[in-house]
């Protein structure tokens, strides 16, 4: 396993592993952030999780390209009206670093065959008394030779399951958690557009409460679930498909914020005043 460690203050706030060789082929091998800790020391991230174990901490994911997955498990299909085990997992290879926080990344399919080139920057950055940020950006270019369809199973035809993208998942104890958005709360922003978007929990075995803030330059449909775990993503395709023709790139961007405490909404609205989001 090769992995880089992020220290603040005596407190190991991230971990990235780059490259886990021993991770199945059916979980879709790809790097992932965790553990995530805030300044206090408490876990904000879950890892293989019992009933999703392909849910690693915060990853780049596509749960629909072209009808692979790169997202792990099982594939929502249309016809089946349900989830099905196929051999269609995919791999996001790590192939080099270009400089600190500056990584190489191939996306594989499980047939081999090369699809994306991936370049992906990453840092950590504003650390404060009670908080720090995570800066990810990440540039997709199509080297397939045929067009990519990005999409997600609500695009196949689940109702609000659009995941497709940068995903968090959250530790238990942050089940029915608070959420609150630039355009609304709770769990009915699912399926709904806004730049920010942050989940405020509890912790099991501390008197304590944390807040992740995520922040895109745009406007941007989020899946967000309280139950039954804590998970929030920035959809590429929520419910409508996106294509990348051959030889083309996608940029993303995204903020992702630990903060100590429950944050409300004015301090989150202050907060993101402070520090905008130009990935």
């Amino acid at each position: 396993m090769d992995e880089l460690i992020y220290d603040e203050r005596g407190v190991e706030i991230l971990r990235y592993v780059y490259d886990d060789r021993d991770t199945d082929v059916f979980e879709s091998p790809k790097p992932y952030f965790h553990p995530i800790r805030t300044l206090d020391g408490d876990l904000v991230s879950a890892f293989r999780p019992h009933d999703h174990r392909w849910h690693k901490g915060l990853a780049m994911t596509v749960s629909d390209l072209s009808g692979q997955n790169f997202w792990g498990g099982g594939t929502y299909v249309r016809e089946a009206a349900g989830y099905v085990d196929l051999p269609n997992t995919g791999t996001i290879r790590h192939d080099g670093f270009e400089g600190p926080g500056v990584q190489r990344l191939s996306w594989h399919t499980r047939d081999g065959e090369h699809w994306i080139d991936e370049l992906r920057e990453f840092r950590v950055t504003d650390v404060e008394d009670d908080s720090w940020a995570l800066e990810f950006a990440t540039t997709l270019r199509n080297v397939r030779g045929a067009g990519l369809v990005f999409g997600s199973p609500t695009t196949n035809g689940r109702p609000m399951a659009g995941y497709c993208g940068l995903f968090w998942r959250g530790p238990r104890s942050f089940e029915h958690g608070e959420v609150i958005a630039e355009t609304g709360e709770g769990p009915d922003m699912m399926g709904r557009t806004s730049r920010w978007l942050a989940y405020v929990g509890r912790h099991d075995g501390v008197d304590r409460s944390s807040t992740l803030l995520f922040q895109a330059p745009v406007p941007v449909t989020w899946f967000v679930r309280t139950t039954p775990f804590a998970a929030v993503n920035p959809s590429i395709a929520f419910d409508e498909i996106v294509n990348l023709p051959p030889g083309e790139s996608m940029r993303l961007g995204y903020r992702v914020v630990v903060c100590s405490g429950a944050w409300d909404r004015p301090r989150l609205v202050a907060y993101v005043k402070e520090h905008a989001c130009s990935a």
